[in-house]
């Protein structure tokens, strides 16, 4: 499967031979957290140019619109380097407990309390070699981030201050992020965090790479159907570009949503489910409508 994977992105023999010997090391304790394929790339150098930077040991940042499948593509890049990948949901209320670990009580066999460190996925990442992924970056206060920036650079080191051990990376550590720009309750990443990056623009899916996707990954079987919601779906992101709908309302997620709604329930209905129900404007549920019964 992996060798099926590998065939049909533009990378060297050096490359392949180095992620085909990658698939021999023993993650029993950690397999569950290797991704699966599932990612269909608009430009297959999107894929290439991400795996080259991982093997230079490069941090990279996904940049793109929600539902592009930027989750999807870090765990396509976890897979073909059959590299674990621990993940952090960016907010607010990210803190450095939720990065780096907290201590708890528990209890010993002899049923005696004592204090024990829970490690965090930046600490478990590190120790055991692994990717770690960062989703909605720029989702975290920005005193928040600075912890990660011995991470992110040369030292590839930071010091929990829950237990005063300076945590250095083992080999093949690595890091993935994602970020979606202009999202309410979004801040820009300061210059330096973003040039401890290679960035990837991960662009929306359009034409017959679209119609694939869905043909793979829907419930929808109708062919006919599914070019209908690629037709949807390319005047929906036309309005994006010109400002008339929020970019959610051009969601591949939303759109496969629909389509699966769509094999049980008349296409208009699973629209307004899956993609006008979750716009808040009025003025751009009723665009969306609009073009939808132009076509269904």
């Amino acid at each position: 499967m992996i060798e099926k994977e590998l065939a049909k992105y533009p990378i060297s023999d050096k490359l392949k031979h180095q992620l085909l010997g990658r698939q021999s090391t023993n993650h029993e304790k950690f397999k569950e957290n290797i991704g699966q394929p599932g990612y269909t790339a608009p430009d297959l150098t999107l894929v290439s140019d991400a795996l080259l930077a991982l093997a230079l040991g490069k941090n990279v940042l996904l940049k793109g619109p929600t539902g592009a499948g930027k989750t999807r593509l870090a765990e396509l890049l976890s897979f073909l380097f059959h590299q674990p990948m621990a993940a952090i949901n960016c907010s607010v209320d990210l803190d450095a407990e939720a990065l780096l670990g907290y201590k708890t009580l528990s209890y010993t066999k002899e049923n005696q309390p004592e204090i024990t460190f829970v490690p965090g996925p930046v600490e478990v990442a590190m120790r055991q070699g692994h990717f770690l992924y960062i989703d909605e970056i720029n989702m975290a206060k920005a005193e928040t981030l600075p912890i990660l920036n011995g991470v992110l650079d040369y030292r590839r080191q930071v010091l929990n201050p829950f237990t005063g051990e300076t945590v250095r990376a083992a080999q093949d550590f690595g890091v993935i992020a994602a970020i979606n720009e202009g999202y309410i309750g979004t801040t820009p990443l300061n210059e330096a965090l973003k040039n401890r990056f290679v960035v990837i623009e991960v662009p929306y899916l359009q034409g017959d790479a679209l119609l694939q996707l869905l043909k793979e990954q829907s419930l929808l079987k109708d062919e006919t159907l599914l070019k209908r919601f690629v037709t949807l779906s390319r005047d929906l992101l036309s309005k994006v570009k010109e400002g008339q709908i929020a970019e959610e309302g051009g969601s591949i997620r939303s759109l496969l949503d629909a389509c699966d709604l769509a094999s049980v329930i008349p296409p208009l209905r699973a629209i307004k489910r899956a993609i006008v129900d979750k716009l808040e404007d009025e003025r751009e549920q009723t665009a969306v409508l609009d073009i939808a019964e132009t076509l269904f």
